[in-house]
């Protein structure tokens, strides 16, 4: 008897697990599995370092492997708990870099182009009948 109930307790929770939509969210999404795996191995390696003898508020301050190792599982993080809340991480193309990458293209085309650096650099000359722009 004692076996049944273990077995239907057993089976129950399996049920429940499967239809947990955390748990459906973690075996279906493998970018999210992999934050996590992230997540731990980068807070495994900070702790390790820390747990060396010289103190761990030494190595916090003083470490900057520790420090990128828990800024690395922060971020992980971060983007996993994003991702179980159902809010996909995409890395966006914002407007400084697309400013960026625009003035990078004028400069090589400048650079690169000779009648383009003309066009650019060299004065239109007035027309014959315009009056002139200049004070005696």
């Amino acid at each position: 008897m004692g076996a049944q109930t273990r077995s239907a307790k057993a089976g129950e929770a399996a049920r429940s697990v499967a239809s947990n939509p955390y748990v459906r969210r973690l075996i279906e999404d493998a970018e999210l599995r992999e934050n996590i795996r992230v997540a731990f191995e980068a807070a495994k390696g900070a702790y390790a370092r820390m747990s060396n003898g010289k103190g761990p508020a030494k190595a916090l301050m003083d470490d900057k492997k520790v420090q990128r190792n828990l800024r690395v599982a922060a971020e992980s993080l971060r983007d996993a708990s994003k991702q179980l809340r159902g809010r996909r991480t995409r890395r966006r193309f914002g407007l400084g870099k697309a400013l960026f990458v625009g003035i990078l293209g004028a400069a090589l085309v400048l650079i690169l182009s000779e009648d383009a650096r003309k066009m650019v650099l060299d004065k239109p000359e007035p027309a014959a009948g315009a009056p002139s722009a200049q004070l005696l």
